[in-house]
């Protein structure tokens, strides 16, 4: 990309709250003297370096160099840190009169003289002393740290030192339960604790119950630089500044920000990098996406829905419903405009990790671009699949159709590919069996038509001969048999002539997939090579076949053709005779003439029923064939049904409490009443309310039904009379036709709506709110994706407890493993959710008329950001009063 590219500079803005590894207990080189520690560097310059290197191979972003109250021991090492890029938090290790050990870290700009000062009011004024004990408690310890700035860490808990062993009895309860104390720290994880004191980590020991869990970190003395490789020495904190007040963030919030070692490591998904914007509302802004939870923040009119429709209109995705559409265009019209030209940078790691750049210019369709900027043959789905993008009140259509929210559930689905591709064959198969059922059946029909003409034929002829004219026009009868056997041949040479066509055009045989260009770069290509000259064989030897069957057709041919003329000699010579024959009858007043059209008639219809025994054959056979297909056909739909079942079971699980999915076999039915309505017409309401209320409904007994006529339909159906007299008449097309449809499943989803901790009351869709509805289906989108997913601002249709209750902890679970992108006035989805970006717009004027949005850097951050957090309090939901009630009542 060129210094100049709009996703470059978009790609230089703050991207919001990440992980950073933190080792907050190392020691300095003095410390390990000062102990008498074994120590192989001949003096600190060398320690601080290989301190400094063993962090950059660790990956180790964030150091504390906490000696026991002293910082200037520290300096050094934190100015060889700083220099490599690596931050500090300048801080001290305290043991307060009580013997607890705690961890004090400060702002990262925090100078020394000021640290001192600090150490002084803990009554240490001089570092004489290997490991001094301060003059205050840990209770006075915690409270005074509020006014020093600071944060403070209960060091090694679980060991003797800590907290809990040196504290005991109320005591102990009392400074456990502080709201000061935020967070203590582990040299591993939570079940290596001793029992006790796991029990009041996990927050499961009624007497040290906190309100707020404490945050547990990975934190233990390092000695060497090798011990910032162990596993307990450092983890993963969250923040988008390296702040005291970032940390603060992290530890009130530890499910969200912080990573122990032994946590799983959070999983690739597809990704949102950066998006840009030349011309339009947007003009010249640029979003660096966070790769969890994103959430768009602004006043009415601001932009947060142009950001959400320029996603969907770059990717090329559709509305779901029709005011989704008409908002969807009226945006891309009147406020993208013409011209606008959106720029999106997306990362893939299926199958492997791949950067793409998504280009489109209203109204041109996108184009997808590699990162050297070569434009590819690819679409946006085809680099970024199963992205879902709902505008305003989307959801809520969503909820309206069960077919949609079928739709919805596949997503959960693992689908057999296998199963997939004889689906697709099974129905290609079925709708051929049907065209060669009916193809016999038509000529069959016709065969019999023409031979129910035979017998009366065969009555008149009988009577010819009877007055003896068999006997007199022999020779002419036979002919008429022998014309017949004559035309008989070419209709048996022409499947051969048919086949030598078929094959002509297929030769050669194209060999252009095995040329050494195709096979280039192959491994095998030397083994492969050798089909090309098997081919080529082939290819000759088939040629030779086809030049000599075109030889021998030519042959027979011929010879035919001889055999021909020597029969017409004798028809001639015959027909002399017959026509002296004719001559005699006709002055003794006898038709021999008809005589002769009727053995004519008759010997073209005899052949005919060969034909109708073949005829039948087939049928049967086709016949045979297809009740197969639509046997496998039902085994098919009943394995797909069975997949979608144990994705509704699963997803049930999943969001035990709170949703349950139900799908019914077969349940989408207009497939069916299409079908009626269109082939056979006239009026079928009743009809359709029958079929509609029945429970379960087989379409191959329903086409049985069918065929039986009109008494079968009215029995097993309770279809009124006079319609299903007219739906018996149909063709026997329609019926098939029936056979081969695809019912697709329904689904039915119901939401709890008891409040928190009460017995479940269930209540299907139908009985729900607007806002009760789109809590259900928000809390199935939000699962079981690596794909993001975008909605603007989803609290217009939901209702604010289940936000709280439902919606944002499935949130919080899920955006470790996918990303979140949305437009909300509701604090309780950027606050509660802890959203590692949010976007603060503004704007001058009116997006359509001239107005202007713009993405001010210093508005987008995390809430650990003094600005984002300002901004969030003036914005969201009644300003900073409400946002300090919310403060009290969620302990945030």
């Amino acid at each position: 990309m060129n210094q100049s590219d709009p996703i470059k500079k978009a790609l230089e803005l703050p991207g919001g709250a990440r992980f950073y590894r933190c080792a907050l207990q190392v020691n300095s080189f003095r410390y390990l003297k000062q102990f008498k520690k074994t120590v192989s560097f001949s003096d600190e310059m060398r320690y601080n370096a290989a301190v400094v290197q063993a962090c950059l191979e660790n990956g180790i972003e964030i150091l504390a160099v906490t000696d026991h109250y002293r910082v200037q021991t520290a300096v050094g090492l934190w100015k060889s840190a700083q220099e490599a890029g690596i931050y500090i938090f300048p801080g001290f290790e305290a043991v307060t009169k009580d013997g607890v050990h705690l961890l004090c870290l400060f702002d990262v700009d925090r100078d020394v003289n000021s640290l001192e000062r600090v150490i002084g009011q803990c009554g240490i004024h001089e570092d004489t002393a290997d490991s001094p004990i301060g003059q205050l408690d840990v209770e006075e310890f915690l409270t005074a740290a509020q006014t020093w700035g600071a944060v403070c860490i209960a060091a090694h808990v679980a060991s003797d030192s800590g907290l809990l062993a040196k504290l005991s009895g109320q005591s102990g309860i009392k400074v456990w339960k502080m709201p000061h104390l935020l967070a203590c720290s582990l040299p591993g994880p939570v079940s290596d604790a001793p029992a006790k004191i796991r029990e009041i980590l996990e927050n499961r020991n009624p007497d040290y119950r906190r309100h707020r869990p404490i945050a547990i970190l990975n934190a233990q003395d390092v000695d060497s630089p090798e011990g910032l490789a162990k596993s307990g020495a450092s983890c993963w904190i969250k923040m988008s500044e390296v702040s005291v007040e970032g940390l603060r963030q992290a530890f009130l919030d530890p499910d969200s920000r912080i990573r122990l070692s032994s946590d799983p490591h959070p999983e690739e998904h597809a990704e949102f990098v950066a998006m840009a914007w030349q011309g339009g509302f947007l003009d010249g802004e640029g979003i660096h996406f966070n790769e969890n939870l994103n959430v768009l923040i602004g006043g009415r009119g601001t932009g947060k829905s142009t950001v959400v429709e320029s996603l969907r209109y770059a990717l090329d995705l559709e509305p779901l419903g029709e005011e989704a559409r008409t908002a969807h265009e009226g945006i891309v019209q009147h406020v993208l405009k013409s011209g606008t030209k959106i720029s999106l940078f997306v990362r893939s790691y299926r199958p492997t990790k791949r950067e793409y750049l998504i280009e489109r210019t209203v109204p041109n369709p996108p184009i997808v671009r590699e990162e050297t900027g070569r434009v590819l043959n690819l679409t946006p789905a085809d680099v970024m699949p199963r992205i879902e993008v709902y505008g305003q009140h989307e959801i809520s259509e969503l909820t309206k159709s069960k077919e949609k929210l079928t739709r919805l559930l596949e997503r959960f689905v693992e689908r057999d590919p296998a199963l997939l591709q004889r689906k697709v064959d099974l129905q290609r198969e079925l709708e051929r069996s049907r065209g060669r059922v009916l193809d016999v059946r038509n000529e069959l029909k016709q065969v019999e038509e023409r031979l129910a003409h035979l017998p009366a034929l065969e009555e008149m002829l009988q009577r010819f001969q009877e007055a003896g004219l068999e006997e007199r026009l022999k020779e002419k009868s036979l002919l008429v048999r022998e014309e017949r056997i004559l035309k008989t041949t070419p209709e048996r040479i022409a499947p051969f002539q048919e086949l030598l066509d078929q094959m002509r055009r297929e030769l050669p045989i194209d060999r252009t997939f095995l040329s050494s260009k195709a096979l280039e770069g192959l491994p095998g290509k030397d083994i492969l090579a050798e089909m090309d000259v098997a081919m080529e064989r082939l290819s000759k030897e088939v040629e030779s076949i086809a030049d000599r069957m075109a030889q021998v057709l030519g042959q027979a041919e011929q010879d035919l053709d001889t055999v021909a003329k020597r029969w017409e000699e004798r028809r001639k010579a015959v027909q002399d005779e017959y026509e002296r024959i004719l001559r005699e009858l006709q002055r003794s007043k006898v038709d021999g003439a008809e005589f002769i059209r009727l053995r004519q008639q008759i010997e073209e219809l005899r052949p005919l029923r060969e034909r109708q025994a073949a005829l039948q054959r087939d049928l049967k056979e086709h016949e045979d064939h297809r009740r197969n297909l639509l046997a496998e056909w039902e085994d098919v739909k009943a394995e797909e049904f069975r997949e979608l079942e144990r994705a509704a079971k699963k997803v049930s699980k999943k969001l035990d409490g709170r949703v349950w999915v139900q799908v019914a076999f077969a349940g989408n039915r207009d497939p069916l009443f299409n079908l009626l309505r269109e082939q056979i017409g006239g009026r079928l309401a009743e009809t359709v309310d029958v079929l509609k209320q029945r429970d379960n409904i087989s379409l191959k007994e329903f086409a049985d039904a069918c065929r039986a006529g009109r008494d079968h339909l009215v029995q097993k159906f309770d279809i009124p009379s006079t319609q299903a007299d007219r739906i018996a008449q149909a063709s026997p097309d329609v019926f098939m036709q029936v056979e081969e449809l695809y019912l697709s499943p329904t689904t039915t989803v119901k939401l709890n709506v008891a409040p928190e901790r009460q017995a479940s009351i269930w209540k299907d869709l139908d009985e729900l709110s607007t806002g009760q509805k789109a809590t259900a289906v928000l809390l199935l989108l939000l699962l079981e994706s690596d794909a993001p997913l975008v909605v603007d601002q989803p609290e217009d249709d939901l209702d604010n407890r289940f936000i709280t209750e439902g919606i944002v902890p499935k949130m919080r679970e899920e955006k470790r493993r996918r990303q979140f992108v949305f437009a909300t006035h509701n604090a309780n989805i950027p606050v509660l959710g802890d959203a590692e970006l949010i976007v603060g717009l503004r704007a001058s004027g009116e997006a359509g008329q001239e107005g202007h949005a713009e993405i001010p850097a210093e508005h987008m951050g995390s809430i650990d950001g003094r600005p984002v957090r300002e901004l969030v309090e003036e914005l969201l939901e009644g300003g900073k009063d409400a946002f300090e009630m919310r403060r009290l009542k969620y302990g945030f």
